[in-house]
């Protein structure tokens, strides 16, 4: 901690200044420059070096009553970013530290250290805990070990499986020794997903006439487990070929996060109760007690190398709208980070 007199930053922001109505575009954000700064007692200033973008962010985006709250318009937006400390009247940080933070879309933040998290740099590489070993990580462990209490020998369907989330689940479940299929929609994702996660089988679903009877060719004893990132047709698909008594693990869906109207699938949910199918939705957030847990699980398969992670990198705070933008398309290969310093 030091006791020097602080001093303001400038601090580039991206702000939201409209709320999209379908798919974002970049007249929905604004690149501005504030004044962060100087820290009172108690507090620490914060340089972040990444910052993450993700689906659920588009939720936010709506003024609409949610889990979070929505981002407010002409303020700057929020989400998971890993910074150094570089100015500290807090005991518990000190100059130097590598933290954990919910306020990235800036370069700079101040904070009285609520929900901040200092993080080892020797673990793994620091931005790794905005993957692996962060929110994400944790989101397809407690899916899978919570939600869908997973069992050595059955079958899983991932949907989205060379996203953030989606390829830490292949892996995952392949560890606990299941049968796993995925399914991804570009050439060079599918051949990360064969080369990289030993998976079982990978569905190009964008090259398919029938998604479901594809998944019923490759998972000819039926699927137990669907974790889906996807929703829409991956749902239909998946609810098609669940054994009785299957777990449906609702992560994300999306395939509806911009639409501007209602899908059209899934139309089969009449199967939900022949089957005796469980369809649960969870927010990662209610399951903060099992985080010690999850860190020395996921850091022992990340040293035996049974975990491995892709990332997208963006360049510079102006850029981080594209970046988002980007998920929507398909463009990100495992985690989308953008990287501001």
């Amino acid at each position: 901690m030091s006791t020097a007199t602080t001093q303001q930053v400038e601090s580039k922001q991206i702000e939201l200044v409209s709320r999209p109505s379908g798919r974002p575009t970049r007249d929905n954000f604004a690149l501005r420059t504030v004044k962060v700064g100087p820290i009172e007692e108690g507090e620490i200033l914060v340089r972040n070096h990444w910052m993450s973008v993700d689906p659920y962010m588009r939720g936010r985006m709506k003024d609409t009553d949610s889990y979070v709250p929505p981002f407010q318009i002409d303020e700057p937006l929020e989400g998971g970013c890993i910074g150094e400390v570089i100015q500290s009247r807090n005991p518990d940080f000190q100059e130097g530290d590598t933290v954990l933070g919910n306020l990235g879309w800036r370069e700079y933040w101040v904070s009285g250290g609520e929900n901040v998290t200092t993080v080892d740099p020797e673990l793994a590489p620091v931005q790794a805990y905005l993957g692996a070993l962060g929110m994400t990580g944790m989101t397809a462990w407690v899916g899978l070990h919570h939600i869908a209490k997973l069992q050595k020998g059955q079958t899983v369907f991932v949907s989205a499986a060379s996203g953030a989330v989606g390829s830490i689940v292949c892996q995952l479940a392949k560890a606990m020794g299941c049968r796993v299929i995925g399914s991804a929609g570009k050439s060079e994702k599918i051949d990360w997903l064969k080369a990289k996660t030993g998976i079982d089988a990978v569905i190009n679903y964008k090259e398919v006439d029938d998604l479901s009877q594809t998944l019923s060719e490759h998972a000819p004893d039926g699927v137990d487990v669907y974790f889906d990132n996807v929703g829409a047709e991956h749902l239909e698909a998946a609810i098609d070929n669940m054994n009785d008594n299957g777990v449906c693990v609702e992560c994300g869906m999306i395939a509806t996060y911009n639409a501007t109207e209602a899908p059209s699938a899934p139309r089969n949910l009449f199967k939900v109760i022949a089957k005796r199918l469980r369809l649960e939705g969870f927010i990662v957030r209610d399951h903060m007690d099992a985080k010690d847990e999850f860190v020395s699980d996921m850091s022992g398969l990340i040293q035996d190398d049974k975990v491995v992670w892709e990332e997208t990198v963006t360049e510079g705070i102006e850029n981080a709208p594209d970046a988002f933008m980007g998920l929507f398309d398909g463009d990100n290969l495992g985690k989308q980070l953008v990287k501001i310093n």
